[in-house]
This record gives structure tokens, sequence and C-alpha cells, in this order.
């Protein structure tokens, strides 16, 4: 758990009315970065790129890791094979479509836990071609089958959310039996809303009783997927699947890293993820796969503890003022930076930082230069031309 001295919040977050709703035993997380992450489009990554991201998984404290799709990507075997020799502490886990070909490759490679996927709602039936009664007998010979090879299997209802609730009881029920202990609520499309996230994980809880673990597993389409991930372990998921910096197809996936900050800060419930780290493992998933966030991104965006504000800046020496948890909970640099919006006390902030002397007389032309050359550049001023005004200005 964070330091609480850490975290400055709205006390609001704290009432009973609120907290009393969540669960406080831990929330896992499932990572899908090297398989539904890699569904981003443009991002390819090589067998030797998916073992140093898992290795940075681990470090995180991520307790399973979906280590890829094999029975259709070769590069996905080998990864697999490396991975299962790097030692890790977490789980590793495979995907599968409901399809014995898919299982069978699990088990050549030595997998013994998979997630086993399959349609369920009528649209994406009558996309396929597929009744409910043929998609349910292949959900009932592929997680047989599974179990029978020795394979924990998670069964994941693709677009449960848009799917006819009577329906997808049967279809949980049915994997059930079937052998799968573990099940996965799954807003393929990201269709759902915060409420109907909650909805629904409380409606799966009763149909599978108490002690199947859930997941939740959503995606960003209305920006609601932090949002829905919180939602859901209040009505009971103990598992989130995501990705790290929420990578993935159209908006992406959930992303783990917000759903711990949000649990943990806002809710204190207790998080199976190291957030010191999180900014590191965003950095190298980002080089890997060969994007940039933007700069206002959550818990790992380059702004976040950036301030250019004079009006901000004057509080600088109050963190908690200006922000609503530590930079030190994540291991961010706090700064300042000189632009148009700067003020007197980024001047004198930003010269201590850099060791210069400015006198209290040679602030304001100083800082009337700063906006002058920001404005022009239409851009920051790096702490050379800073200096330079400094100097020009003795």
């Amino acid at each position: 758990m964070a330091d609480n001295s850490q975290i400055w919040v709205s006390e609001l977050n704290s009432r009973s009315e609120i907290r009393s709703a969540f669960p406080r035993s831990k929330v896992h997380f499932y990572d899908t970065t090297l398989r539904d992450g890699e569904q981003t489009v443009g991002v390819t990554l090589s067998p030797q790129q998916k073992l140093e991201i898992a290795r940075k998984l681990d470090e995180l404290g991520v307790s399973r890791i979906e280590a890829g799709f094999p029975r259709v990507s070769p590069e996905d075997a080998e990864a697999i094979q490396l991975m299962s020799k790097a030692g890790l502490k977490a789980e590793l886990w495979g995907f599968s479509r409901a399809v014995k070909a898919d299982v069978e490759e699990l088990v050549r490679l030595g997998l013994r836990a998979s997630v086993i996927e399959a349609p369920t709602s009528d649209i994406k039936l009558k996309a396929y071609g597929i009744s409910r009664d043929e998609v349910l007998r292949r959900i009932l010979e592929a997680v047989s089958y599974a179990k029978q090879s020795g394979i924990t299997v998670a069964y994941f209802a693709v677009d449960g959310t848009r799917t006819e609730l009577e329906f997808l009881k049967k279809v949980y029920l049915s994997a059930l039996e079937a052998g799968a202990t573990e099940i996965v609520v799954v807003d393929t499309i990201g269709a759902c809303g915060p409420e109907a996230a909650e909805f629904l994980v409380d409606e799966v809880r009763r149909w599978v009783g108490p002690d199947i673990p859930l997941h939740w597993h959503g995606h960003n389409d209305f920006g609601m997927a932090t949002a829905c991930a919180v939602a859901a372990v209040r009505a009971g998921a103990t598992w989130i699947q995501g990705t790290i910096n929420g990578m993935g197809e159209r908006a992406g996936n959930a992303d783990i890293g917000e759903i711990a900050l949000a649990l943990q800060c806002l809710y204190d419930v207790p998080v199976a993820l190291n957030l010191s780290n999180i900014r590191e493992v965003s950095e190298l998933v980002q080089k890997q796969a060969g994007y940039t966030l933007e700069a206002w991104k959550p818990l790992v965006g380059d702004n976040l503890f950036t301030r250019e504000s004079g009006a901000v800046a004057s509080q600088f020496h109050i963190p908690e003022a200006i922000e609503p948890y530590s930079s030190e909970l994540v291991r961010a640099q706090r700064r300042i930076v000189l632009g148009k919006k700067s003020g007197l006390d980024s001047i004198d902030l930003k010269a201590k930082e850099l060791g210069l002397a400015v006198s209290a007389e040679r602030r304001a032309p100083i800082l009337a230069e700063v906006k002058k050359r920001a404005i022009a550049k239409r851009g920051l001023l790096t702490d050379d031309e800073f200096r330079e005004i400094v100097r020009k200005t003795a």
C-alpha cells in the first residue's frame, strides 16, 4: 500500500458510504500488453522485446502475464519459450480460441494456464456465421480438452457486455461445468458505462457463486476504461485485465497503472502492483513499441509534475496544494519550466535550480524577456536560453 502521507485526494473519497462498497482483498493484475496490447495498429514486438517487457512487468508486480497467442504466431511461441526460461515470478498465461488445435499448441509449449475465448453476442455470432448452439459446443469441447490436458482455464466471453443475459449465464455456467475455474467479464468494444459494468459483474457473481475468481477486461472507446474497472472491483472482480499505457486496438485497453493508482489512492483498495516502477515500464514499452504518449497522460505523462504557470509556481513549495499525490509515489521529477505563462515566482525557482543569482529588481525585466521569447518561439525556453537572459540583464 502507498504511504498515505503521499496521497492528497479529497476527503469525500473516505466517506464510509463510498469506501464501504469496496472489498478490502487485494486486487491483482493480469497484463495483456504482449498480446492485446500488440494489437495496437502498427505495433510489432519481437520475441526478445517481449522478454524484456515481461521482465519489467515482473518487477512491477504483475501477477499474470499473457505471453501471447502461439497458435497463430510462431514469434509468440518463441517469446513464450524465452519467458518460460526467464525465472519470472509472475504466472505465464496463454491465449486460445475455443479451438482444440489452439489448446494443443499451449500444451506443446508447456503452458499450464490460458484464457480460452469465444464470442457470445448475437452480433458477433452473426459476423462469424455461427449459431449459439455451435459456439456453446466449441466452448465445451475446448475447455474440456484443456482441463484434461492439465491447463487452468479462465473462460473469456467475447463481447459479453452486449450478450443477452440469459445466454451469457448459460455460457458461463457451461464453461465452469466443462472445467473452467475462472471467468472473464469482457467489454470487448468498450460499450459499457461504469454503472453497467458494476451491474454485470454483480450479476455474474450471483450466477457463479462467491468462490469463482472474476476478471474484468475493458476497453477505452468512451474514455471509461478506468472508471469501469473500478466499478467492476466494487462489484466483486478480483482480477483486472489490461495493458501498460492502455495500448490496444481502437482507443486501447484499460490501463493497469491508472486503475491501480485509482484503487489505491482514491479508495484505499490494496493492489498487487508497485507503482514506483510504473514510469520506467511505461517508457520501455513506448520505446519497444515505437510510439510516444501525450504529455498529459495520467500517471506517466511528462507534464504531470511540470509547472509553467506563474500562479501555480507560486505554490510549488507545497506540493499538496497543486498535486493529488506525491511525485515520489511514482518516482517522478518535479520541475519548473519557463514560457508565456510564467510568473515572478517561476523566475525565482528556475534561478535557484540553476544556481543563478537574481536580485528582486531584476526579476521583472527577466520575466518580460522570458515571455517575449516564449511567445516568439511558441514554446518553452531552454535552461541555456534562460541563462543567456539572466546574463544580459545583469
